[in-house]
């Protein structure tokens, strides 16, 4: 029975395939939080993983306060470039396999048609220069490795821009949301799922892939979106990202291309709404 180790496994996408692995008996799974394994702690990744033997890990665990990484640059550099070489290291001369995700904003958002794989990268702010590093340092370490590259991931679990704004629509009158940021939303069930197809898959081919859900969307049409599905009677603006700066800069248009994945694995890729309202209706029983 192959051991399955997932990192970061308190956050949204761990969760999500905490939730998933009890239909894959097939596998051992260890769900290591930052208690079990520190990936800020380089010294001691090697050991730990030692300690587990691994044969597949995928790699869930990122510094993810994109405004904070402009000023915690070492951290962010630790965790979403450092140890993700560890990582890869470990499972190359260990014949384990790796699959690391990634993200949206190692593009510099400059595109107007949906990102390939193999678009040129150049990320404008800390948080996506330390996860390109990352990638890079994972498919240098190990050949045969999986990056997934994926956008505005949202869940049932941990802090998103869903919840955030369905808790604002109810407390307020008026909202202002950025309409000049164009990509499509992720929910981290449907990319945990993909996962799975991968892991599951007769055929592990390394390499780079995108995954995220249909449609091309700005974030005021996403929440536009939302209040829909929620009903909640709140004036929402689109306003242009110049008018809400933020310590980061954004991609202005970071939509990606999944065809690859779709190809390679046989993915499914729900449309974004269909798998927003599942989100929601989950939410609404939690809080019931």
């Amino acid at each position: 029975m192959k051991k399955i180790l997932i990192t970061g496994a308190n956050g949204q996408l761990g969760s999500e395939l905490k939730e998933l692995s009890s239909r894959y008996l097939q596998f051992e799974w260890v769900f290591a939080d930052r208690s079990v394994l520190d990936l800020s702690a380089l010294a001691s990744i090697s050991n730990t993983l030692d300690v587990i033997q691994p044969q597949i890990i995928i790699n869930c665990a990122a510094y993810t306060a994109v405004d904070k990484a402009e000023t915690e640059t070492e951290l962010a550099d630790i965790l979403n470039h450092q140890a993700v070489g560890v990582l890869a290291q470990w499972t190359q001369s260990h014949s384990a396999q790796l699959l690391h995700v990634s993200t949206d904003y190692v593009f510099d958002g400059n595109s107007s048609t949906a990102l390939t794989e193999d678009a040129p990268t150049g990320p404008i702010n800390v948080y996506g220069q330390t996860k390109l590093a990352g990638e890079q340092a994972c498919l240098r370490e190990n050949s045969n490795a999986i990056v997934i590259r994926t956008s505005w991931v949202y869940s049932r679990f941990g802090n998103n821009f869903v919840k955030t704004m369905s808790r604002l629509m109810q407390e307020r009158d008026s909202l202002n949301v950025v309409n000049d940021q164009i990509g499509s939303p992720t929910y981290a069930a449907d990319l945990a799922q993909a996962i799975l197809t991968i892991i599951t898959h007769p055929h592990w081919q390394a390499g780079i892939y995108h995954y995220s859900n249909e449609g091309e969307i700005s974030w005021y049409e996403f929440a536009l979106a939302i209040q829909a599905i929620g009903g909640w009677d709140c004036l929402i603006s689109g306003i242009p990202s110049s008018d809400y700066p933020t310590p980061a800069q954004r991609p202005h248009y970071s939509l990606l291309d999944k065809s690859k994945i779709t190809t390679t694995f046989g993915v499914v890729v729900p449309g974004f709404r269909e798998s927003l309202e599942k989100c929601m209706g989950l939410l609404r029983i939690d809080t019931n």
